[in-house]
């Protein structure tokens, strides 16, 4: 296979920046609504940004952002992006009980259809928050009508990951099931490295998430399934007190380079939406 035709998948986790698990012990759910949302212009810069040179992207969106922001979601759609759910309001899947996760990806699929007027197909787990100690929400996903999750990070972490789980497309339950599409990693000395985006697109020079890529794309022949949040490209944001160290860094770090490496990543590499890679 010609690397250089590799298409990858671009993706964004459409929320707010007061909506972060890390926030969530200082930031209830009940003041959301009394919180300035910055989601609607970082998501007007993105689509501009993915436009410039014809990227396609998926979104996956909370159920809670598109119910305030209708317009938002239809423009998503209009500029010819997937749409697809992260859930409601992004609540852990681990801090759910099933008939509570069913409740929860059944009302965000319904209103991201009834907004976009397109079939909702993928699902991404708020914090990757799904694991091996809580598969059973994959059967769940497919009950719901989803045909697909990107929600078992392939990684070590304090908050999240499975390293265990494979690192590619893959059927986690049954062999016909749920098609499962795991954030990218490289595999280095005996370990997964996460390759993907987030914080971790942040922290590394670019040069070194481009090698990443480029490895995947050129040694593995596979394809790159990438991800970053809104309020990564808003250096602007209210800054939150009384966080950790830790939080404070992985959140804010880097976020003044992040819509440059957006940029660089679209000129270095072939994008594409998730449902055009992997279910066509």
């Amino acid at each position: 296979m010609n690397s250089a035709a590799i298409r990858n998948a671009m993706t964004v986790d459409v929320e707010d920046y007061f909506q972060v698990s890390a926030f969530a012990p200082h930031i209830s759910r009940e003041s959301w609504t009394s919180i300035s949302c910055r989601v609607e212009l970082n998501i007007d810069r993105i689509l501009a940004l993915l436009d410039n040179d014809g990227t396609k992207a998926t979104f996956f969106t909370l159920g809670w952002i598109a119910d305030r922001y209708p317009g938002m979601v239809k423009r998503i759609v209009a500029n010819g992006h997937e749409l697809a759910s992260h859930g409601w309001a992004h609540h852990r899947v681990s801090d759910q009980e099933p008939h509570e996760f069913r409740d929860d990806v059944i009302r965000s699929k319904k209103i991201l259809e009834d907004l976009g007027g397109q079939a909702i197909l993928g699902y991404r787990a708020p914090s990757f928050s799904i694991g091996r100690h809580n598969l059973w929400a994959l059967d769940v996903l497919e009950e719901a009508g989803y045909r697909y999750s990107s929600s078992i990070y392939p990684i070590q972490h304090d908050h999240y990951g499975m390293p265990e789980a494979p690192r590619f497309a893959h059927h986690p339950r049954t062999h016909h099931g749920l098609l499962e599409l795991p954030i990218t990693t490289t595999r280095l000395f005996s370990r997964n490295f996460p390759a993907g985006g987030g914080g971790y697109f942040r922290l590394w020079p670019y040069p070194v998430s481009r090698w990443f890529l480029q490895r995947l794309n050129r040694l593995e022949h596979r394809s790159a399934i990438f991800y970053f949040h809104p309020w990564e490209i808003d250096p602007g944001q209210p800054r939150q007190k009384g966080i950790s160290m830790k939080t404070r860094f992985r959140h804010y770090y880097n976020l003044h380079r992040m819509e440059e490496r957006i940029k660089a990543l679209t000129r270095d590499f072939k994008w594409d939406r998730i449902d055009r890679i992997f279910l066509e």
